[in-house]
């Protein structure tokens, strides 16, 4: 998981940006404004209400960050971090709200041509100033958003890249006003409330959905559960939530395993688990793991033998020097040999154990019989939730299914001999 100072940290930069925004749009929506007014061009006085949206959604953005970058306390252990969201939901709504006037406002005009003095000069530099303005604010809210993972800052970007459009349709229907052409001013001051309207309710919806932990990423979800399935020790991961919180995201997961594990080592994997979500997927603040046994589970255990004889072969009194391990397949009531795997390692003079428990853990076998195993190989198996059982030299194989049958395998609590002693045997 992320530190909590890095994710404090990331916040104050987005409330940076956001309250930029917030007096950037204020500057603009009163320059629109005042010129709209002196010039009697109603198309500007309505894309200077929509800059006073913006004003709103950047300031409500900038507000919830500041409050959700507040300390974790009794009363709000998770933080304050669907303040941002609450702050978009209230001011979503005002928006949509203002939007409904200025629609009624331009139907209005719809059929009214008001008298023109002269070229309006001022109202054109205005929505000229308006796109430039727009494009680098955009551009800025975008790239914070995403490095930090705030929706407001990123839908915030994308309405300033509309305003960019918004100007510029402005701007054509200040000269077609200007050239008398009717029904122009109107029916542009009733799409510009039309995208205020939208702004609003797209606010308003998506903070509603945050707010209910509706699961805004499926794609993200199924990629979580495909990646915990690949780790060792993992037999199974289902119930993946995402929910949002603010800029940030919580994850839980159920994930299964041996029923043999013990507490300690079902603790050690969901940490695991844990850690590896929190470092490989950004913006993600908390993982919750919850450990539940295998049902009708599969097992694969290997045993080293000392020759291919079928279920009659014996037991060799070495694990790595054994030229050949029999694989088992054990799954409820059936029992039986699958394989024989022939030790390509023999030969070689050192390390074959830490190599046959490479072999092992890359087949995701989950348990071995042996007589003896050195310490480095022990260790490996153990990291990675293989279960040891000490077995007798010269069994058979059906002597070691009967004992599993009858749940009377003894666990191999330590190696059999340390790294030194298996360097002096090798």
């Amino acid at each position: 998981m992320k530190d909590r100072s890095e994710n404090v940290e990331r916040l104050k930069r987005g409330q940076n940006i956001a309250f930029l925004a917030t007096l950037v749009a204020f500057l603009l929506a009163v320059m629109k404004g005042t010129v709209g007014y002196l010039f009697g061009s109603g198309v500007l006085i309505a894309d200077a209400f929509h800059s006073g949206a913006d004003v709103l959604s950047n300031f409500a953005a900038g507000f919830g960050l500041w409050l959700a970058s507040g300390k974790k306390s009794t009363k709000f252990p998770y933080g304050l971090y669907k303040a941002e969201t609450m702050a978009g939901f209230v001011i979503g709504g005002f928006i949509a709200f203002a939007g409904i006037g200025v629609f009624k406002e331009g139907f209005e005009k719809l059929f009214r041509l008001d008298p023109v003095s002269g070229f309006p000069v001022l109202p054109v530099c205005a929505s000229i100033i308006s796109s430039i303005t727009a494009f680098f604010i955009a551009k800025k809210q975008l790239s914070v958003g995403k490095e930090i993972g705030s929706r407001s800052l990123i839908a915030n970007s994308r309405e300033a890249f509309l305003d960019i459009f918004t100007s510029l349709i402005v701007l054509m229907g200040i000269v077609l006003a200007f050239w008398r052409i009717p029904y122009v001013e109107g029916a542009i001051i009733m799409l510009v409330a039309v995208l205020i309207v939208k702004l609003g309710a797209e606010n308003f919806w998506a903070s509603l959905m945050v707010l209910m932990d509706a699961n805004l990423d499926p794609e993200l979800q199924s990629e979580i559960e495909k990646k915990v399935n690949e780790i060792y020790g993992v037999k199974g991961a289902s119930e993946v939530k995402i929910r949002q919180s603010g800029p940030f995201k919580m994850v839980e997961c159920v994930i299964a395993t041996r029923p043999s594990l013990t507490l300690y080592k079902a603790h050690e994997l969901a940490d695991k688990v844990e850690d590896f979500i929190g470092k490989n997927y950004e913006h993600i603040e908390s993982v919750f793991i919850h450990v539940e046994p295998a049902k009708d589970e599969c097992l694969s255990a290997i045993v080293p033998v000392q020759s291919m004889d079928g279920l009659d072969s014996r037991v060799n009194g070495h694990f790595a020097r054994a030229p050949y391990f029999a694989i088992l397949h054990l799954e409820n009531d059936l029992i039986k040999l699958d394989d024989f795997y022939y030790n390509e390692f023999l030969g070689e003079k050192r390390h074959i154990g830490v190599k046959m428990a490479r072999i092992i853990t890359d087949y995701k076998i989950g348990m071995l019989f042996t007589c003896n195993i050195g310490e480095i190989a022990f260790h490996m198996l153990k990291a990675n939730f293989v279960d040891i059982y000490r077995v007798e030299e010269n069994i058979s194989l059906n002597d070691i299914l009967e004992i599993y049958r009858t749940k009377s395998a003894q666990p191999l609590q330590a190696p059999t001999h340390s790294a030194e002693e298996s360097l002096i045997a090798g």
